[in-house]
């Protein structure tokens, strides 16, 4: 049932933002890298048939060389919706490694296009993102996060860390990026899901404490993290993951100036290349959301 009241955008916007919360966790190890020769990587006499997405897969080009990004990425495949937070996970993963070119296919959440015969074949779950690299499927985008970047470490900018204690924060903020969205849909589903009618106070004052308590634990650790990122001084999967997340709280209307150092951390990215390169075109329609969270 929906509450009275609800617009069409909401309830499209609740469908896009809690399609895929539950998010696995997958470390695929990378396949150790490999050097070519010129004559075998540039033989003109060798058929276009050799260049197999394979090849480009396991290994790499001889020092001072490399291979056109669009070659990189011909056999990717991202099924995706606009203003989902874990399908702009993958296309800001994408954009920072450079992987220009890949197939992907923009569906509607409002016509239930998620649920088509095509996303169910590489998704049984009718999800999003659906994305696919030879006949390799990742549907949850933390998974396709690290496989992107394990297996294209030389290719565009390098997304983990080498820094030991770096590494560590990385991984841990990066999974306890999941708590702090499932609080945000919990939150944005009671408002949105629940008639006016059947809402307790209790079960909204249980919720709203939840999410704010949440809030300001990624405020304290901006506070306490130097570098302006959230494993430290450089950008990583941490914030590849997290920070649609963060922004679609802040798009709700999330106080700027009662949580300052996650609105500069907000306010900061959204500058970044990869991340204005994928912006949802939904949102570039209607930039404003609503204003349930002005109030956390």
């Amino acid at each position: 049932m929906r509450g009275q009241g609800v617009s069409h955008l909401s309830r499209l916007e609740l469908q896009i933002l809690g399609d895929n919360t539950k998010m696995g966790w997958g470390l695929l190890a990378p396949i150790r890298s490999q050097t070519v020769s010129r004559s075998l990587l540039y033989n003109r006499r060798l058929p276009h048939s050799s260049f197999t997405p394979y090849f480009f897969q396991h290994f790499q080009p001889p020092s001072g060389l490399t291979l056109p990004s669009e070659t990189m990425a011909k056999d990717m495949t991202l099924l995706w919706g606009s203003g989902s937070p874990p399908c702009w996970r993958v296309m800001i993963a994408l954009e920072e490694k450079n992987l220009k070119g890949y197939n992907h296919k923009l569906l509607s959440f409002d016509k239930k296009e998620h649920k088509s015969e095509e996303v169910m074949k590489m998704n049984p779950r009718g999800q999003l993102p659906a994305f696919k690299h030879g006949d390799k499927v990742l549907n949850e985008s933390y998974a396709a996060c690290l496989y992107l970047e394990n297996q294209f470490k030389s290719q565009g900018n390098k997304l983990i860390p080498d820094c030991p204690a770096e590494l560590a924060m990385m991984y841990q903020r990066m999974l306890e990026g999941l708590t702090l969205h499932q609080k945000m849909i919990d939150d944005i589903t009671y408002n949105w899901k629940v008639p006016e009618g059947e809402k307790h106070d209790s079960a909204v004052k249980r919720i709203r404490e939840s999410l704010t308590a949440e809030i300001k634990l990624w405020e304290g650790y901006l506070q306490k993290t130097s570098g302006g990122f959230l494993a430290g001084k450089t950008f990583s999967l941490a914030d590849v993951c997290v920070y649609p997340t963060i922004f679609t709280i802040f798009r709700f209307r999330l106080c700027e100036e009662r949580y300052p150092k996650l609105a500069a951390y907000y306010n900061r990215l959204k500058d970044r290349p990869s991340i204005k390169a994928s912006w949802p075109p939904t949102w570039l329609e209607n930039p404003r959301g609503e204003d349930i969270m002005k109030d956390i």
